[in-house]
């Protein structure tokens, strides 16, 4: 009886205060606290600015762009840029490379990201292990120029380190970045190593969330580390796998420009035709910006599907997703 009373009790001042609230207005709100909403105006002007303004740009994509004629004076031709991209055979290639990159790169650095922050999480030498995490989360700071420049030195088919030792142990050099399929495979190890150390920070943090009386059960019933990693830590991270796994296929179409071009060279031109790659060759070397941006919209609109897709897929299984 207590316990009901309580609870009317509780439910009758959520209410009182729910109608104080509306009473007040929003102008009460704001007089309080107009310092936090000026400073909330500077990150929401940088990203309509920045990020949607743009977006009228997109028109580009239905005119026959002329720098000179400006944008508003070019003439709208409508889809026949789409028509004339589509048609040509760099496109199919392009798209054919963007998703050989990055699936290949999603399956290697979505999952081992998530095997190392578990491996990570059983050691026990507190030490150790924030040795560790540093020294993988630090090539993560790195630019892909840096990181382009430290490949060639040390996989070069000439003078490179790694290729100078292999020689000298009596082995014959290997072409790691000279070679389409090496350099494939060369690529997507680079991208591993870059990318591995920020996608186990982000699974440690969700792992320093489960609940320690969880695995206090599993080892009363007999559960090993390895138990305890399957039945208890993944299941506590899914929703975080879930969310970065639905965040990562809206980057499937399109890839990093950065890390394509710092590792191509003239030797190795199969793979390294991707869409943002020719979105560059089109629109900054050729000056061709209906193509390009018309590229660059394709591109953005099958990334949003694959996101949505992804998304209702996600809360059919039983998961939150992101929208």
């Amino acid at each position: 009886m207590k316990a009901k009373l309580n609870t009317n009790l509780n439910q009758k001042n959520e209410n009182a205060l729910i109608l104080e609230h509306e009473k007040k207005g929003i102008s009460y709100y704001l007089r309080r606290d107009w310092q936090l909403y000026f400073l909330l105006t500077i990150p929401i002007m940088f990203a309509f600015v920045f990020k949607y303004l743009p977006l009228s740009g997109l028109l580009i994509a239905f005119q026959d762009y002329n720098i000179l004629r400006g944008f508003w004076a070019s003439e709208w031709v409508g889809f026949e840029v789409f028509k004339d991209l589509f048609a040509r055979p760099d496109f199919g290639r392009a798209v054919r490379n963007t998703l050989l990159l990055n699936m290949s790169d999603l399956i290697l650095s979505f999952t081992i990201p998530i095997m190392l922050a578990l491996l990570i999480n059983e050691i026990t030498g507190t030490m150790f292990k924030r040795v560790n995490q540093t020294l993988l989360y630090l090539p993560h700071f790195l630019s892909w120029v840096i990181i382009g420049a430290l490949a060639y030195q040390l996989l070069g088919l000439g003078s490179g380190m790694i290729n100078n030792l292999i020689e000298q142990l009596g082995g014959n050099r290997i072409p790691f970045l000279q070679s389409d399929l090496h350099w494939l495979f060369s690529y997507l190890a680079i991208g591993v190593w870059q990318s591995m150390g920020w996608g186990t920070i982000i699974y440690l943090a969700a792992m320093s969330g489960v609940n320690p009386e969880l695995y206090e059960a599993a080892t009363v019933d007999g559960a090993g580390r390895w138990r305890k990693m399957w039945h208890v830590t993944l299941p506590c991270i899914r929703p975080t796998i879930v969310v970065l796994l639905i965040m990562s296929l809206g980057h499937v179409m399109g890839g990093s420009f950065e890390r394509v071009f710092a590792l191509q060279n003239m030797a190795t031109t199969e793979f390294t035709t991707t869409i943002p790659i020719l979105v560059f060759r089109w629109g900054i070397e050729n000056g061709d910006y209906s193509r390009a941006t018309a590229l660059g919209l394709f591109q953005a609109v099958i990334g949003l599907i694959l996101v949505i897709i992804a998304d209702r897929i996600a809360k059919k299984l039983g998961e939150d997703g992101l929208l």
